[in-house]
């Protein structure tokens, strides 16, 4: 799985959650940050939105929206989110 991160340069909060993400040891994703910056489409869709999170199924290419969690979560929080998500996504999908 990889999780997208839609974010931008000088974005305390982006910034912030993208530390967070990288500190998360052993991820069951593949984290790939997109500056919102670089396209006028990804501008205009998150310019007030950011930081924005998806997760898209490798094998589906299909972008589902991640809540955002709190600036205030802690990376063992921020990962446990992400582990339930990840499980709650797959859950479905065999469904």
């Amino acid at each position: 799985m990889r999780l997208i991160l839609y974010s931008k340069p000088g974005c305390h909060l982006c910034e912030g959650l993208q530390e967070k993400l990288e500190q998360i040891a052993d991820p069951s994703f593949e984290l790939e940050i997109r500056d919102i910056t670089t396209r006028e489409d990804w501008f205009g869709k998150y310019q007030y939105e950011i930081p924005v999170l998806y997760l898209i199924q490798n094998d589906l290419e299909v972008e589902h929206p991640v809540t955002r969690p709190s600036p205030r979560a802690s990376v063992t929080q921020l990962q446990q989110m992400l582990c339930k998500y990840i499980s709650n996504l797959e859950k479905n999908n065999a469904e």
